[in-house]
C-alpha cells in the first residue's frame, strides 16, 4: 500500500500534513506574541521583555572556568554522566534541600529540561490510549510532550476528579510555571499515594525549587512525602534559573532506580548525551551555594519592584509565593491586558498559554535586567 493512502495520516504530498493527527502540535505559544512584541519594541525606551524566563545575569566565574578547565574533550561523554557530577546532584539536593538516601547512580544528566520534559511520554512507553495527567495551569511542554507520543492529556488539580481512571503519567509542579503556587508536603503525600495505588508514574517539575520567598517549596522526594521511598517518582532539576545556565543546556532527573536505569538505557540508544565539558559546569554550579545565593538575592529585588509597581498600577497578585514569575490579573481578558502593557513597552505572556483557566491573568517574569525592570516600574506608574 501507499503511503500516501495508508491509514497512518501520511497526507499526499503537497497537501495536509505529514504527522499523524494524535501527535501534532499546537502553533508555538510565543509566535502568537508577534504583534504585541511589535508594539512593545516601537517605545520610545525600548521593550521591557518579561514575556520569557530566559536568564539575563552573567554566568558565574565558577561554572565558566569548570567549563573552560574541560574544553580539551575530544572522546564522545558518558550518557549517565561522570561520577563526580552525579555525586554532586545527590549533594546539593541534600544540602538545599533535605532529599536524602538517594544512590547517585539514579541520577541522569539531561540536555536541560525540556528536552527531558518533551521526550519522556515517549520514552515510557506512552501510546495512543494511555493517559497523562497535568495541571489545570502548566508550562505547555508537559503536553507537547503527551502528545508527542500519541497519549491522551487531561488537565486537572484534582485527582479525585479522575475516579477509576488509572493514567500512565501524572506530573507535578510546585512552585508552579506560571502561578508561583507552592504545593504543601500533605497535599504532595497524598498525590503520591493515589499514584502508588493505581501504578501511576509521578513526575515533579522541580526547576524552581531554590526559589521561594513566601513559602518553602518541598521535593516529591522529600521523606516527609515519598516516606523514605523513591518508588514510582521521578524528580526534574534544571540548573538554568539558578545558575544562569540555559545557554549551557544542563539539568538532571533522579528518583526511582528501576525507572532512571530504564531510561539511561534508551537514552544510550538515542544519544541523549550531555556534552563533558558542560557536565563539569554542572559538577561546578551544583557544588556551589554561594553563586545561588547572589542570584537570588537578584530576584528577589526584582520581584519586590515589580510586584509594588504592578499593585499601584491596579493589579492583582495572586499565588506567587515562589519561582521567577508574577501571576497578575487586572480583571480582564489576559490579551487585553496584554496589548494595554505591550502600548507601555513591556511585553508579558498571556495566562492562556498555559491553560483555559488561565485567561483572567498574565505572567509577568522576574528575568529582566535591574534597568529594564526599572524602566517597566517607572511606566506602570505613569
Amino acid at each position: 500500500m501507499s503511503s500516501q493512502n495508508s491509514s497512518s495520516g501520511v497526507a499526499a504530498s503537497g497537501r495536509g500534513s505529514s504527522v499523524p493527527r494524535d501527535r501534532r502540535m499546537p502553533e508555538f505559544p510565543w509566535d502568537s506574541l508577534a504583534s504585541a512584541g511589535e508594539t512593545a519594541r516601537s517605545h520610545p525606551g525600548g521593550v521591557v521583555n518579561l514575556s520569557v524566563g530566559t536568564p539575563v545575569d552573567p554566568v558565574p566565574d565558577v561554572v565558566r572556568e569548570a567549563l573552560r578547565s574541560a574544553d580539551d574533550a575530544p572522546g564522545y561523554p558518558a550518557t549517565h554522566g561522570t561520577s563526580e557530577l552525579r555525586e554532586a546532584a545527590v549533594e546539593a539536593l541534600s544540602r538545599r534541600h533535605g532529599v536524602t538516601g538517594l544512590d547517585q547512580r539514579a541520577v541522569l544528566p539531561t540536555i536541560g529540561s525540556k528536552e527531558f520534559v518533551a521526550w519522556l511520554p515517549a520514552l515510557l512507553g506512552l501510546r495512543a490510549g494511555d493517559t497523562a495527567v497535568i495541571p489545570e495551569l502548566a508550562y505547555p511542554t508537559y503536553e507537547a510532550g503527551a502528545r508527542l507520543a500519541g497519549a491522551e492529556v487531561v488537565r486537572t488539580d484534582a485527582t479525585h476528579s479522575l475516579g477509576p481512571e488509572r493514567p500512565a503519567v501524572l506530573w507535578l509542579n510546585s512552585p508552579s510555571n506560571p502561578t508561583g503556587r507552592v504545593l504543601p508536603s500533605e497535599h504532595l503525600r497524598k498525590v503520591v499515594e493515589w499514584a502508588r495505588e493505581r501504578g501511576t508514574v509521578v513526575v515533579s517539575d522541580e526547576c524552581y525549587l531554590s526559589l521561594g520567598w513566601d513559602a518553602e517549596p518541598v521535593s516529591v522526594l522529600d521523606p516527609a512525602v515519598c516516606g523514605g521511598s523513591s518508588e514510582g517518582l521521578l524528580a526534574v532539576h534544571s540548573l538554568s534559573k539558578t545558575s544562569n545556565f540555559a545557554g549551557y543546556r544542563g539539568g538532571f532527573v533522579t528518583g526511582d532506580p528501576e525507572i532512571v536505569g530504564e531510561l539511561l538505557e534508551l537514552r544510550k540508544h538515542a544519544g541523549m548525551i550531555v556534552p563533558r565539558p558542560v557536565q563539569e559546569a554542572m559538577t561546578a554550579a551544583l557544588g556551589d551555594d554561594e553563586h545561588l545565593r547572589a542570584q537570588r538575592a537578584r530576584y528577589a529585588a526584582r520581584r519586590e519592584r515589580l510586584w509594588t509597581a504592578l499593585e499601584r498600577a491596579g493589579f492583582r497578585i495572586d499565588h506567587s509565593e515562589a519561582g521567577l514569575y508574577l501571576w497578575a490579573t487586572a480583571g480582564e481578558d489576559a490579551w487585553k491586558t496584554v496589548e494595554w502593557l505591550a502600548e507601555r513597552g513591556i511585553l508579558v505572556a498571556p495566562g492562556t498559554f498555559y491553560g483555559p483557566e488561565g485567561q483572567w491573568h498574565v505572567r509577568v517574569a522576574l528575568t529582566a535586567s535591574d534597568e529594564r525592570i526599572e524602566a517597566a516600574a517607572e511606566r506602570l506608574g505613569r
